[in-house]
């Protein structure tokens, strides 16, 4: 098991509780999971997403809103189509309404 392996895992804990009709940024999840600097590191994460845990990672966006580039979700617009399903908010400058959509985070148990 490699070292990233743990934080890894949590993040993955973390996407998999982002409601419908939220997003999170890549920085805000790695402080939740611990990290405060690892945004990059959640990048990397949600790139390497294991498919049979069937993550939300159409929900996580970067500090401004942006969507990621088209080739992650398999064609233009199809990662906005996604969120505008679930009442996302976009601004006209095509950015997400941070605003009206950020996650509050995980309740605590």
């Amino acid at each position: 098991m490699t070292q990233k392996a743990p934080f890894f895992a949590r993040v993955y804990r973390l996407v998999a509780q982002i409601p419908e009709g939220k997003v999170a940024t890549y920085g805000q999840l790695a402080a939740l999971a611990g990290q405060p600097r690892a945004a990059r590191t959640v990048g990397w994460a949600m790139q390497g997403a294991p498919r049979e845990l069937d993550l939300p990672c159409h929900r996580v966006v970067n500090a401004i809103g942006t969507l990621s580039p088209p080739l992650v979700f398999g064609g233009a617009g199809v990662q906005r189509e996604l969120l505008e399903n679930e009442g996302i908010r976009f601004l006209e400058d095509g950015r997400i309404d941070l605003g009206a959509s950020l996650w509050d985070g995980p309740i605590a148990e």
